[in-house]
Formats: C-alpha cells, sequence, structure tokens
C-alpha cells in the first residue's frame, strides 16, 4: 500500500514538474515571437500614402485609365522602392527610381488598359527595401462595352 501511495505522489511530482517546464517554455516561446514583431519595420512607418484605394468608377472598353498615388517620406531615411507590381497584367505600375528623401513626395503610377468589359479590382504591391511586407494598393471599376457607355454618357 505504502509503495502505491508513493508510486502516485512521484506521478503527482512529475506531472507538476512537466506542467511548469512546459510553462516555462511557452513564457519564453511567446516573449521572443512579442520581441521579433515588434522590431519589425512596417511600410506605413515610412512611407503614407493619400490615398490607398482609387475607384475609376465606369470607364469605356479600350481606352486606357492611370491613377497616381502620391505619397510622402515620413521615415528618418531615403525610401527606395525597390519594385511595384500588378496582380495582372491588365494593370501597369511604375514607380520612382531613384531614392525620395525625408519629408520628400513622389507617387506610383497605376495603368489600366481597360480590354475586358466588366467589374474590375486590381492591387498593385509596392515593395520597399528593407520591408518584408509590400504596401498593397487596390484599382478598381467598371468597363462598359462601347456602345453602353456611350448611352450612359449621352444622357
Amino acid at each position: 500500500m505504502i509503495f502505491v501511495h508513493l508510486n502516485f505522489v512521484n506521478k503527482i511530482k512529475k506531472t507538476r514538474y512537466m506542467k511548469k517546464l512546459m510553462l516555462s517554455f511557452m513564457l519564453v516561446a511567446a516573449s521572443f515571437a512579442g520581441f521579433a514583431q515588434s522590431g519589425m519595420k512596417k511600410a506605413e512607418d515610412v512611407v503614407k500614402f493619400k490615398e490607398i484605394r482609387h475607384n475609376f468608377g465606369k470607364i469605356k472598353q479600350g481606352v486606357p485609365v492611370t491613377h497616381d498615388f502620391e505619397f510622402v517620406n515620413i521615415g528618418n531615411e531615403p525610401v527606395i522602392i525597390e519594385t511595384a507590381t500588378a496582380s495582372c497584367g491588365c494593370t501597369t505600375p511604375t514607380w520612382p527610381q531613384q531614392p525620395v528623401m525625408k519629408t520628400k513626395a513622389d507617387k506610383v503610377k497605376a495603368g489600366f488598359n481597360a480590354a475586358a468589359p466588366g467589374a474590375f479590382e486590381k492591387t498593385v504591391f509596392v515593395k520597399i527595401k528593407g520591408i518584408d511586407v509590400p504596401y498593397e494598393l487596390k484599382i478598381s471599376g467598371e468597363v462598359l462595352a462601347p456602345a453602353d457607355f456611350d448611352k450612359l454618357t449621352k444622357k
């Protein structure tokens, strides 16, 4: 009987020890995760866009449109935009090729070819040097066939 009781007590001690060990490990892991995320720079920390969405409204099929997304460098260092890529081939972004100095403004231009009729929403991914997650700019609207667009504009 004493042997069974001692065996049970030892199991309880081991279980408590394992719980404490596991809790300590989880706390250390959570601390590292918190430090890692707080140290990451975000695009919003270095550039401020005047707007991140633009709706063209109704546009005529076959007539390309463009929009300038203006931004200001709000960081302490020059901003270098490495790339600006679109979610599809119908959207063509252009971006500054030179560094944008502190407090200076520039723009990312998004062009849309309006080749196919229908509603659209496209994304331009702006990759800033030293920042892992790209900034997302959105354009949207509705492309109308020429006859439908002409009917709309004659009203």
